[in-house]
């Protein structure tokens, strides 16, 4: 079978719902589906967290960064943290941890080397995505954040089935794209239950336009993507290049610049980055 006829095939699956998570994924989906209960109590909630020593200490890192600690006062245990970020937060952490999860049965090198890539830029862009939400496109910086967290989902899963099939992803980008964004990401997002608004948010991201001044959740993802020094893996260079429109283009804020705010904003955009790569 060649290249193309496997990459419609994993796209086929994925449409149809036939998704390969690994099994600690479920374990996740779990603790996801129970942060969307209304009457899930702080309690309940940090006892499931606190069972995932992987989410309970990305719950205390990100609680304690400069975007959700204003106060300076340093969180130590996991229930304090969760009433720090609450639950729609918390939702996008567990989120990350899905995202990484995807790739953790990974063995092959070459592979591996792209999902790492891939998850440094899905951090930064996650990072100044809340960040750009906040302060220019005021929408809500937790689904600003949730939704730069799932950007690169489809490609995630792409990654951790290419193992299956050697050389699969060896040669240029533009070979498997379409199918790892418009196929494949959606299937997936649809599987896990990601919000209509959010997919819509990320399609607006794929199709590269940017409007100024940037309002929407799409204009947020697409100045974040842009922005964050650490490229996607599964995207063509030159292709992207052209779309760093933000880089070179600049606009005014209300007393300042967009410029001039990301470069205030840089320690805050670390801290959030550091803590979402614990």
């Amino acid at each position: 079978m060649n290249k193309l006829d496997i990459f419609k095939t994993l796209a086929a699956e994925a449409s149809k719902g036939e998704l390969v998570f690994p099994t600690n994924v479920n374990a996740t989906l779990k603790l996801q589906r129970m942060l969307d209960d209304p009457d899930c109590h702080i309690d309940t909630a940090a006892k499931l967290i606190m069972d995932d020593p992987l989410v309970a200490a990305k719950t205390v890192a990100l609680a304690n960064s400069v975007a959700y600690n204003r106060s300076g006062n340093e969180i130590t245990n996991v229930k304090l943290a969760v009433n720090r970020l609450g639950f729609r937060t918390m939702k996008s952490l567990v989120a990350s941890v899905i995202v990484r999860q995807l790739s953790c049965e990974i063995t092959n090198p070459a592979l591996k080397a792209k999902a790492n890539q891939l998850w440094e830029h899905t951090a930064h862009v996650a990072a100044l995505a809340q960040v750009i939400a906040r302060h220019v496109t005021r929408v809500d910086p937790d689904t600003a954040m949730f939704a730069a967290i799932v950007h690169e989902i489809g490609g995630f899963y792409l990654i951790s089935r290419a193992q299956e099939h050697p050389g699969l992803l060896d040669g240029e980008p533009e070979a498997w794209t379409e199918y790892s964004e418009k196929l494949i990401g959606r299937s997936v997002m649809k599987q896990l239950g990601i919000p209509v608004s959010v997919v819509q948010a990320v399609e607006a991201l794929w199709h590269g336009y940017c409007a100024f001044p940037a309002l929407s959740l799409g204009d947020t993802l697409l100045l974040a993507d842009d922005l964050a020094p650490v490229r996607s893996p599964l995207h063509e260079t030159d292709e992207m290049s052209k779309r760093r429109i933000s880089m070179i283009i600049d606009f005014d804020i209300e007393d300042t610049n967009f410029q001039s705010l990301m470069t205030e904003s840089e320690s805050e955009v670390d801290s959030l980055r550091s803590a979402l790569m614990v």
